[in-house]
């Protein structure tokens, strides 16, 4: 039960954390964070949450890095679904407080921005459905070997957080303008059923594709990143 309750507590921070950058601060005036911004503050909310909940839950804060990790051999079947129903509940109860902080400002409605993921008209930089569904897969796949790799037991002790934090950050960095980034169905579903209409139309590609990339990068590590050569 602790575990469970890291992972909802975990996934909270990470959603509260990146999306309010998104919401509350990308665009504030003269010194609004911007992509760079919030790309950095995803990837704090998972390096200060492995550090913090690292031990108790492995601090996975996203259904597609448990599937990625029980396809990769590191983690139970038994507790996957528990792991992902937590990670989805702590998404939306972050989802419910930053809807609620975001509408104490005079006129703001979630059609202002709620960073939420979308293709086509919803996209910020305009990218097709397809630009979304390559994106997402590949850059799931390979935020999930850096994972796999990271807390490798022949890997450097102690700087996983690192690791992937900054492989967050970076994953981000690309892809912002392509579909906001997911990588993350918890991350997407949380926002996405405050925000309605095409958030939640389209939230099937951002957890299909999310899953799809966890899939291949447990497959792609299992190859490369085996002890037989």
């Amino acid at each position: 039960m602790k575990a469970y309750m890291a992972e909802f507590f975990g996934t909270f921070w990470l959603v509260l954390g990146g999306c309010g950058s998104a919401v509350l601060a990308l665009k504030f005036p003269e010194f609004g964070l911007g992509f760079l911004g919030v790309a950095l503050a995803f990837g704090l909310t998972v390096l200060t949450m492995a550090y913090a909940i690292g031990h108790i839950s492995g601090c996975h804060l996203n259904p597609a890095v448990s599937v990625g990790l029980w396809a990769g051999g590191r983690f139970p079947s038994n507790k996957l679904l528990p792991y992902i129903v937590a990670q989805v509940a702590g998404a939306i109860v972050a989802g419910g407080v930053l809807y609620l902080i975001a509408s104490g400002q005079a006129g703001w409605t979630p059609a202002d921005g709620f960073a939420t993921n979308g293709y086509g008209e919803f996209s910020p930089g305009g990218y097709s459905m397809v630009s979304a569904l390559v994106t997402e897969v590949v850059m799931t796949m390979m935020f999930l070997i850096i994972i796999l790799g990271a807390t490798d037991d022949r890997a450097p002790k102690g700087f996983a957080p690192l690791a992937i934090g900054l492989g967050l950050t970076l994953i981000h960095l690309i892809s912002i303008p392509v579909d906001a980034t997911s990588v993350n169905p918890a991350r997407s579903t949380g926002v996405a059923l405050f925000a309605g209409g095409a958030a939640v139309s389209q939230l099937w590609l951002f957890w299909v594709a999310p899953i799809v990339g966890g899939f291949l990068g447990a497959t792609v590590y299992k190859t490369i990143g085996g002890t037989k050569e």
